[in-house]
């Protein structure tokens, strides 16, 4: 098992230079069976809020979401509650929602700063039922995969096969998983194609062999390392050539099931179930292809073997957060450093709002394509709050193809329906969403919409009753 340190995605030569600059970027993952529960009031430390380093990327695996017909039909409808609250947590501090999947009881969130959206690009989502033959989603996994600047990275959640005496069979339904998953895109239409994968979830691989009292007594001692020996998870790493791609921290944390709820304490019903670290947070940057025997060192080290390298990834944290009770498992989080050079530092499409917005005025929109990309008759430019929660948020939108106030071949012009326009004095933005993209690819500087001085308190009421207003009201 590998510590906490760099993981290269470039050939090892330190003579290699490439041209450009390093960015780093902080991606913050959380991985939590909530054993069907309803959220916590506070999930604050969750995310690591109080830190002064701060996520670009919140990457949330949730598994057991409460998937009973009625409440999965209701969350369909409006929203799960572990959806909302993570999307009121982090939307008021710049975090936008930028994709999510739902499959049963799994569910993938991916939030970012709100400043990286038009770069991130080509969103896609997928999942695979492996539960009851597959007809039931209750175990499988769900994955997300993005485009961000410029380098690809899929986001894989699974549940897998529970119980002791089935190690070989969950490793059989994760790449079953990997087989199956497939993304409409021609350089990586599978997950292991892209440069980064980070895999997690309830992955159920136990500790074999060792009683119940010896594996309490060296949690207690927090001698954790008398049980890696006989995980399941790094003795299949050990003998399986594909888990050998993948890198893990090491478990310097409490196994993370099963507890009695609302305690600190391991099992202690009749069931008194061995504690294990079923929760696991996994990474593998693609592997770079091998040099074939003859070639000159030379050419090796002049230039990286791959155009969109190089990418690094560093495990900063590796934990587990035991104040949290609300389920039998306690939720593992893991904090990375994504270095790499940027592919694009422009966006696709330059949009701002021009002159006086109200909703007695003209709401003009001026856009401009900066860099060519593959427009459709769907695109849509979207009016937004400014701490907006998610690309569905928006107040108001208007049709790319829609009436043209005045055009050239560089700027083009339109009014939205100032009749949508909210009558409160709101701080908005607005978002050009591109339907091949899948993402937003344009966003405005944050502007004003100023409260509408022809608009009485009588003519108020009736407007936020109606809808009209329930975004500038909220």
């Amino acid at each position: 098992m590998d510590g906490a340190e760099s993981q290269e995605g470039i050939p090892n030569s330190a003579s290699i230079q490439l041209p450009g600059q390093w960015e780093t970027y902080r991606v913050h993952v959380v991985t939590w069976n909530i054993g069907t529960s309803e959220p916590p009031d506070n999930i604050s430390s969750l995310l690591y809020l109080d830190s002064q380093v701060t996520a670009d990327l919140y990457v949330i695996g949730l598994q057991e979401v409460n998937a009973r017909l009625l409440q999965f039909v209701m969350d369909l409808v409006f929203e799960d509650s572990w959806s909302h609250l993570f999307m009121a947590t982090l939307g008021p501090l710049g975090y936008v929602k930028v994709t999510s999947v739902r499959m049963q009881g799994l569910l993938l969130l991916v939030f970012s700063k709100q400043l990286h959206l038009p770069f991130i690009r080509d969103l896609q989502t997928t999942y695979t039922r492996t539960g009851i033959f597959g007809y039931w989603g209750n175990k499988g996994g769900v994955s997300a995969r993005i485009s961000f600047y410029g380098h690809t990275l899929c986001f894989l959640n699974c549940h897998l096969l529970a119980h002791m005496s089935y190690a070989a069979q969950r490793v059989d339904e994760f790449e079953y998983i990997l087989d199956v998953q497939e993304f409409d895109t021609h350089d990586t239409p599978h997950v292991l194609d892209h440069d980064l994968l980070f895999w997690f979830g309830d992955l159920n691989f136990r500790i074999d062999d060792h009683g119940l009292l010896f594996l309490r007594s060296a949690i207690t001692s927090n001698r954790f390392s008398l049980l890696w020996n006989k995980d399941q998870l790094l003795m299949m790493m050990k003998k399986e050539a594909l888990l050998q791609e993948f890198k893990e921290g090491p478990l310097y944390f409490k196994p993370t099931y099963k507890f009695d709820r609302f305690s600190q304490n391991y099992d202690t019903s009749g069931k008194r179930r061995k504690p294990a670290w079923t929760d696991r947070i996994l990474w593998r940057v693609k592997p770079r292809p091998k040099v074939e025997e003859g070639s000159k060192v030379e050419e090796v080290t002049r230039k990286p073997l791959r155009e969109d390298l190089p990418l690094k990834v560093v495990l900063d944290t590796y934990t587990s957060d035991c104040t949290y009770g609300v389920s039998d498992h306690k939720p593992v989080i893991g904090t990375f450093s994504l270095e790499q050079l940027k592919k694009y530092e422009t966006p696709l499409v330059q949009v701002c709002a021009e002159g006086d917005w109200s909703a007695t005025g003209g709401p003009l929109v001026t856009y401009s394509i900066l860099e060519p990309f593959s427009a459709s008759t769907w695109d849509w430019i979207g009016l937004y709050k400014a701490s907006f929660r998610s690309v569905s948020d928006y107040i108001t939108y208007i049709w790319v193809k829609g009436i043209e106030v005045s055009s050239s071949d560089d700027v083009i012009q339109v009014y939205m329906n100032k009749d949508d326009i909210p009558v409160l004095k709101t701080d908005c933005v607005l978002c050009y969403y591109s339907s091949n993209a899948r993402s937003i690819v344009g966003i405005s500087p944050p502007f004003q919409v100023h409260e509408s001085v022809m608009v009485t308190e009588e003519d108020l009421a009736p407007m936020i009753a109606n809808g009209r207003d329930r975004n500038a009201a909220s």
